[in-house]
């Protein structure tokens, strides 16, 4: 492995100057700075930060990429994660970041600088090719379904379960079907629209775009849903809502503006939080706490060495009859 002093070498600088780059001190001129990080780039130059990890090799520490800490979906998946850190004897480093680019590039650099041995990434806005680039430097593993990649992923298929949850709805009776989405461009929630879209057609119903609605979360978001549903002129007859504190926000609200469930809109949930057990919602079981675990179990893995390469695995859902449909 490069050291200071052949780096240096290499961008025609002193060691001082390298020093100062790797410190990120502000008097060093736009051109050295560019040369040395081109030399530490071309040299593959990674920078451990305790004396003790240098000796060890590894820091015992696993860094969790998430977009933010209190959403139940992500809690969950943390809670799998953190379950089999303690088992394991490690760290967890939680980096929040509101799905900014620089955040995310800060996290991927510490992996980078040896600062963490592994990355889990719940969720993401950087591209999977910056991503792939940072592979040399320890373990990569997403929480989303990937497939020909340097990187590692488990996941559910969010296809196949609103496919199946758009099913039963249609065998229940309930043709005219609405449903809820956070994130209009991540990867999962193209999948649930692309499955909306195909399976409605399949059927012979009609998928309509003033039936989506975007950016609620939580039970406020699911009283604001509510509110939306109110004021429609032509209703569905039935949401599924990518939530179940969504779905219960919603079902909270609906029965007090009088509405019933599910004689006038049936809901199916997502991810069977403990709220919906409590309030009998229809749901999809996502297994967030097992996808956090089998995460943190591949990079654990491949920290250790027992897999080569990257390994992909899809995890199985169920729908779990309650008495919102």
């Amino acid at each position: 492995m490069a050291n200071i002093k052949q780096i240096a070498e290499a961008a025609g600088v002193s060691v001082a100057t390298v020093s100062r780059v790797l410190n990120h001190h502000p008097y060093v001129s736009e051109s050295k700075r560019r040369a040395v990080e081109e030399a530490i780039e071309r040299l593959q130059y990674s920078r451990n930060m305790n004396a003790v990890h240098l000796i060890k090799g590894i820091t015992q520490t696993i860094g969790v990429v998430l977009p933010q800490i209190n959403h139940p979906y992500f809690s969950q998946m943390i809670e799998g994660i953190a379950h089999r850190a303690l088992e394991c004897n490690y760290q967890l480093m939680l980096c929040q970041t509101n799905y900014n680019l620089d955040e995310e590039l800060k996290v991927l650099n510490m992996l980078r600088n040896k600062q963490i041995d592994g990355l889990i990434v719940c969720s993401r806005s950087i591209s999977l090719n910056q991503m792939e680039a940072y592979t040399p430097y320890g373990p990569i593993v997403l929480c989303e379904t990937l497939h020909n990649s340097t990187l590692s992923s488990v996941y559910l298929d969010h296809y196949t379960s609103f496919q199946k949850a758009i099913h039963y709805l249609w065998d229940k009776g309930y043709h005219d079907i609405g449903f809820t989405l956070y994130r209009h461009n991540s990867s999962n929630s193209l999948r649930r629209k692309q499955a909306y879209t195909d399976t409605l057609h399949a059927l012979g119903g009609q998928p309509r775009k003033e039936w989506i609605l975007m950016n609620q979360i939580g039970i406020g978001g699911g009283a604001n849903l509510a509110k939306w549903f109110l004021q429609m002129n032509e209703k569905p007859s039935a949401l599924l809502i990518t939530g179940d504190d969504l779905a219960a926000g919603f079902l909270i609200a609906a029965h007090q503006n009088g509405l019933r469930v599910p004689e006038d809109i049936a809901i199916i949930g997502f991810d069977n939080q403990p709220i919906a057990d409590v309030l009998n919602i229809t749901t999809i079981d996502t297994r967030l706490q097992e996808i956090g675990s089998r995460a943190f179990d591949i990079a654990y893995q491949q920290i250790n060495g027992e897999h080569e390469g990257p390994v992909t695995e899809e995890l199985s859902f169920r729908l779990i009859e309650r008495g919102t449909v």
